[in-house]
């Protein structure tokens, strides 16, 4: 009986040993192994099921970790995670006190660089190869895989441009699959796509044109031609890259016929492939549902409404607009900064523009937002999906920092809803026309109603709700943290007052004043960092009012919050019921 070959790979020295022709078994193995994990785990799939070819390829032709190895985006990287000596502890992947979904370069030293986001890579493996080269380590090989549309990224044509006119040895390896999590878009996707039908480079080559040696397109799941691609750019001096052509979900029929929904499908039917079947129990939509609907009904009765997403139309329900007007709603891939200048255009004009960003993905375009929408006065309105903990993609993904980051530019209003009528309800405010931009902040994940979809209502700009008042001390409250917020001061011993602020910018001046009236201890909680955030906000007001009180900010504190389900990360960082109420059951002893 033939003897498993990926059990005994703990080291790429191990890999290396092996001989080219057992390398498609070892592959077998490797996919196999990742299905039976996230079929059981959940995670994501089908990026990496999609390069299992090509990471044995690179590390079996390759001297890593001496040479050095960049994924972007670090989704992709599950099977080099197992091959480089975490194969035992890849169950763990992404719960708390696990490894990480993501490369992590405290976690391993085959990990260089930590790539959540996307289109840092080139750049990172660019200022690798220099090093290199400026320490005198002429033959350290340095490699970048990008892939899942992170090539359109601006800031990976920066790292082209740069490299193009340097001699660093940078081999670029570009993962043409031609999908992030939804479809690619652009012109750069349709010029790969001739080429990759064609099955020949364009004439005029784009990367050519850039002084990087051009190889390809070369089949990512033949072994034969990557190790043979790789031999030759291995000596090629300069800047070079290699256009691999692959299946994203390869090995999983569900996963290659429906890779949106197999990116990071949850858990599934390991035997059968299939999504195991959803709970028959009416459930509260999501908030990003809520948004996508909510956008459609507004856009139905005004015509100047414009939707846009940088490369998320499914994540965040942008996707219900492009199906129902798809003259007025654009992905514009993966380029954050595009998307914010784009937004502030069709504001110039007279268009009500609603910019669906990731709160963590937002801080990639904080200039733009700055310079080209808040200076001016242009009233877009964006739609931070995903604010808060995000739970197992951790600390990348957690969208901690807005508050803090956006309530110190003047002329921006911020609000975060605590439920789905009231997302929807600031959403109708907006589209009747404000004029300030606004950021609406909301969280991954499912809200509290089930019969969600109330009369729209219109709000007042900057008025918090008093939700119950009488006791010693009070509870302020922003966003969805009003439901551990109520649930924790039913169960204290005594009464406690709670309001929900709702508006961070502008705060309720007049409701604060009447706060610091009536108590001597306030409780502020959010769901991000305490530190410059809505806590932050209120212990300034008091202040400046010169008030006399203790105020404690219940949020994150000064860390990064690492990965694991969001219950776990609130308990952790202190603001989940529980720990509210053990903060208010101090003061009223």
């Amino acid at each position: 009986m033939k003897q498993p070959l990926l059990p005994h790979i703990d080291t790429t020295a191990d890999l290396r040993a092996l001989k080219p022709e057992q390398l498609p078994e070892l592959a077998k193995e490797l996919r196999e192994f990742i299905l039976d994990v996230v079929a059981a785990k959940a995670g994501h799939l089908g990026a990496s099921l999609g390069v299992v070819e090509l990471t044995i390829a690179l590390h079996y032709s390759f001297n890593t970790p001496d040479d050095q190895l960049v994924w972007d985006v670090g989704h992709q990287a599950y099977g080099h995670k197992i091959l480089t000596g975490r194969r035992d502890v890849f169950h763990t992947n992404r719960q708390l006190d696990g490894i990480s979904g993501f490369p992590k370069r405290s976690e391993s030293n085959y990990d260089t660089f930590g790539v959540g986001h996307s289109s840092t890579g080139i750049s990172a493996a660019l200022g690798m190869a220099i090093a290199s080269k400026l320490s005198g380590e002429l033959d350290r090989q340095h490699v970048v895989v990008i892939g899942d549309a992170s090539i359109a990224s601006g800031m990976a044509f920066e790292g082209l441009n740069h490299a193009g006119v340097t001699d660093a040895n940078l081999l670029v390896v570009l993962n043409d699959n031609a999908i992030g999590i939804d479809p690619s878009v652009g012109a750069l996707k349709e010029y790969l796509l001739k080429a990759t039908l064609s099955n020949t480079p364009e004439q005029d080559n784009i990367f050519e044109a850039l002084n990087f040696t051009y190889k390809g397109p070369v089949d990512g799941h033949d072994f034969d031609a990557l190790l043979d691609a790789f031999e030759q750019l291995k000596n090629v001096k300069g800047p070079k890259l290699l256009h691999v052509i692959t299946k994203k979900g390869k090995g999983l029929a569900q996963a290659e016929a429906d890779q949106v929904t197999y990116h990071a499908p949850g858990k599934f039917d390991r035997k059968t492939g299939d999504l195991l079947p959803k709970s028959a129990e009416k459930l509260p939509p999501k908030f990003q549902d809520v948004f996508g609907h909510t956008l459609v009904e507004l856009a139905e009765k005004d015509e100047k409404i414009i939707g846009i997403t940088p490369a998320m139309p499914t994540g965040s329900s942008l996707k219900y607009m492009m199906e129902a007007f798809p003259e007025r709603a654009f992905d514009v891939g993966i380029a954050e900064q595009h998307a914010v200048t784009f937004a502030a255009g069709l504001a110039t004009q007279g268009f009500k523009v609603l910019c669906n960003i990731y709160s963590t993905f937002l801080q990639r375009a904080y200039d733009q937002v700055i310079h080209d929408v808040c200076l001016q006065q242009l009233p877009v309105i964006f739609c931070l999906d995903r604010a808060g903990i995000v739970g197992e993609d951790g600390p990348t993904h957690h969208g901690i920092f807005d508050l803090a980051y956006l309530r110190c530019i003047p002329n921006l209003i911020i609000y975060a809803p605590a439920n789905e009528a009231d997302l929807r309800n600031i959403m109708n405010t907006a589209a009747q026309g404000l004029e300030n931009p606004i950021a609406i902040r909301y969280p991954r994940g499912r809200g509290e109603v089930v019969d969600w979809k109330s009369p729209l209502e219109e709000l007042t700009i900057g008025s918090g709700k008093t939700i119950q008042e009488g006791g010693k001390i009070a509870v302020l409250s922003l966003g969805t943290v009003l439901t551990d917020v109520i649930k924790a001061v039913k169960m204290a011993s005594q009464h406690v007052s709670v309001y929900d602020l709702q508006f961070l910018a502008p705060l309720d001046h007049k409701l604060l004043e009447s706060i610091f009236e009536k108590y001597d201890v306030l409780i502020t909680v959010e769901d991000g960092v305490v530190s410059g955030g809505f806590g932050s906000a209120v212990t300034e007001f008091a202040a400046l009012k010169k008030v006399q009180l203790t105020i404690e900010c219940l949020g994150v504190q000064d860390h990064f919050p690492e990965h694991g389900s969001i219950a776990e990360l609130k308990a952790a960082a202190g603001y989940d019921s529980d720990s509210i109420l053990a903060v208010i059951e101090s003061y009223l002893k």
